[in-house]
């Protein structure tokens, strides 16, 4: 049985150098999620406080508007279906790079989520930090930068480093528009040597180690954030 696994191991990955496949569709991956967390973040932010001001003052109505239809359609809509049309609808007849396409599109498709999760740790905080800032002489921004969105952050972090574990794992559906990342590269060694077990599960593998690093690295950031308090 040793001697079978070990064949396998040498026809899936040795031989050929197969092994590249993965290598190159890793860094793919990390590439598009990286890029795509920057996005989500950004754009998250953004309408997070547009939002959390219009239902807090009343303002920015046309702004807010636009913000409900972006997160309407982006959260109705699967994130596969908003890929394939930015890649073949928007940008069908432009020669542009598929890694770019997904970026986009998983950023779009996690603003929307970072939105909701920064606007819920925003009217989480007390309607007296915002009197209490106006009494040190701050304006709504800077009440906003300097006193709610830092208790914010550390409401929302639980929640905020889920959405970018489930993002880490959704651009694994890149393939559709036949970007080489991680999950594709693993398929791509499962058509050469017909065998599935082996390229499926270290794809898998890959993904779990990727996910724990990142889980404990938000812990990590949660304990610093949780003491600084003291």
């Amino acid at each position: 049985m040793f001697t079978t696994l070990q064949d396998k191991f040498y026809n899936n990955f040795i031989a050929d150098e197969r092994w590249k496949y993965i290598a190159e569709g890793l860094g793919v991956t990390l590439r598009v999620t990286f890029f795509a967390v920057i996005i989500g973040i950004v754009l998250g932010f953004l309408v997070a406080i547009v939002r959390s001001t219009y239902d807090k003052t009343g303002k920015l109505r046309i702004l807010n508007a636009i913000c409900k239809l972006y997160l309407t359609v982006i959260r109705g809509t699967p994130v596969v279906v908003q890929l394939l049309i930015i890649y073949f609808v928007i940008f069908g007849s432009s020669d542009v790079s598929k890694v770019l396409v997904a970026v986009m599109a998983f950023g779009l498709n996690s603003g929307a989520y970072v939105a909701e999760i920064f606007r819920s740790g925003i009217m989480s905080v007390d309607n007296g930090q915002f009197e209490a800032g106006r009494s040190l002489g701050f304006n709504y921004v800077q009440t906003m930068i300097y006193i709610i969105m830092p208790q914010a952050f550390k409401n929302v972090l639980p929640a905020l480093g889920n959405e970018f574990i489930v993002l880490l794992k959704e651009t694994s559906v890149s393939g559709y528009i036949a970007l080489q990342d991680l999950t594709k590269g693993g398929d791509i060694i499962r058509s050469r040597t017909y065998d599935a077990f082996m390229p499926l599960i270290a794809v898998a593998l890959i993904y779990l180690a990727m996910v724990l690093i990142f889980t404990k690295l938000v812990n990590m950031l949660e304990r610093r954030l949780r003491s600084s308090d003291h």
